[in-house]
């Protein structure tokens, strides 16, 4: 990490020649300009820079799609500013003479565009800090690594992809050492970055790899989550390869999850309010807040209709919203004790938009803190046979359906968010639904 002065002086000798702005859109991903340094002092530092509205209206392919009160074709689709936020400055050392900004999306009167993925989560923090809590949390995400790169692997239509492993490789050491050209620059490239990580290994599998990243605050570890998974694009591809962070890559394959570690702490986080001398009260409201909003909060830790082909049973991803005591068969997971008692939540998979689903852990647990939710006992067994009474959505359309009859996800989140982020799940449905797939013309073709 590094500080205007650093920067000043990094950008005047020489060291630095571009540096990146950039926000998270909808879809999680890093949007923005480069500029050069000697613009960047002069204008962009202060100033921050301009950008069309509607990146916070498409879709992935980047079409506008319409319907939002935000921005529009009717509305013109003018600028929005992105403030850069000095906390997040650090250089890219995989990117030469290149340092990275993150910022806020504000309109041009200075107003939080309020739908923007880290105002979301600005909001929830807020609201956390009211209650003197203050939210750590981790990701521990998931993806698989391909030999070819992301071009190869498109001119191919995405079949025969040369895959780096040919067997399951759950925390196998020799098959890692094969993927070391990619995961060793990625490591170190991340911890030079400000991005600390503990560690990577192999998961269950052919070729999935499991990425950790060191706990930290809610929105600094949103911001780390994005610059991962940016930097992890980047550098496979640098060495001719590529990941994807698909929650369901194949209908044979594990899916690909990012479990978040989540604990609540005192202001000064030194004390982690969820312990007690034993597991506290504010804990057990917390996490029955998680277990009561699973379902209509669904969209905002599934929100792609490829993320509901994860929830498989016996395949390691949840399929029921239960809590256990260090049972992966259940939605949540609770491990640890003192200061390192926390739960993993396990229901979101590897697309999942760090932001939103950290704001929706938040804001589920202020709700069950506020409404003094009881938690019930822990799940004890396997909880994809046991847990069938409370089953998490089994496509996009069923939680858009959960999200839209919620009043409680409009009090947890604000009608805007909800609506703004409802349409554009939506939008994604009806994309699917038109779609004609490879599966459609093998079944098909001939028979019908």
């Amino acid at each position: 990490m590094i500080d205007r002065a650093v920067l000043d002086a990094a950008i005047q000798a020489g060291e630095v020649d571009t540096v990146i702005v950039a926000f998270p859109d909808q879809q999680g991903r890093l949007m923005g300009k480069r500029v050069t340094g000697r613009h960047f002092r002069e204008h962009v530092a202060d100033e921050g820079i301009h950008a069309c509205d509607y990146l916070l209206t498409t879709d992935m392919p980047m079409e506008p799609l319409p319907g939002y009160l935000l921005a529009s074709w009717d509305r013109g689709y003018g600028d929005i500013v992105i403030k850069p936020d000095w906390s997040t400055a650090r250089r890219l050392p995989w990117l030469p003479g290149t340092a990275l900004l993150i910022g806020d999306a504000r309109f041009a009167d200075g107003r939080v565009v309020d739908v923007s993925p880290r105002a979301v989560l600005r909001a929830q923090i807020a609201e956390a800090s009211k209650l003197g809590i203050r939210l750590k949390v981790a990701s521990e995400l998931e993806g698989y690594l391909f030999g070819d790169s992301y071009a190869e692997a498109d001119a191919k239509g995405y079949r025969g992809i040369r895959r780096v492993s040919r067997y399951l490789e759950d925390y196998h050491v020799f098959q890692g050492t094969r993927e070391e050209p990619i995961l060793r620059p990625l490591r170190n490239h991340m911890e030079a970055a400000g991005v600390p990580m503990e560690g990577t290994k192999g998961e269950w599998g052919r070729g999935q790899v499991e990425l950790n990243l060191a706990y930290a605050d809610a929105l600094e570890m949103a911001d780390r989550h994005v610059i991962l998974k940016h930097g992890a694009r980047e550098i496979s591809e640098q060495q001719g390869g590529s990941i994807t962070f698909m929650a369901k890559y194949g209908p044979d394959e594990a899916g690909s999850s990012c479990h978040i570690h989540a604990s609540a702490w005192d202001l000064s986080g030194t004390s982690n309010l969820f312990w007690s001398d034993g597991p506290s009260d504010l804990f057990g409201h917390f996490l029955a807040g998680q277990l009561a909003l699973a379902n209509e909060l669904a969209l905002f830790f599934a929100p792609t209709a490829n993320s509901y082909k994860r929830y498989q049973s016996l395949s390691w991803a949840p399929t029921a919203i239960t809590w256990g005591r260090d049972n992966r068969t259940c939605g949540f997971r609770v491990v640890g004790h003192g200061a390192s008692f926390r739960f993993e939540n396990r229901l979101p998979g590897a697309d999942v938009n760090p932001y939103l689903a950290f704001a929706s852990t938040i804001g589920a647990g202020l709700y069950g803190i506020r409404h003094g939710l009881k938690l019930s006992d822990p799940f004890s067994g396997n909880a994809y046979e046991g847990g069938a009474g409370n089953r998490l959505p089994g496509t996009l359309r069923e939680a858009i359906s959960s999200l839209r009859q919620s009043n409680i996800a409009r009090e947890v989140l604000g009608e805007q968010v909800v609506a703004h982020y409802l349409l554009t799940a939506t939008h994604e449905a009806d994309a699917y639904d038109r779609a004609v797939t490879d599966w459609e013309r093998t079944r098909y073709f001939e028979q019908v």
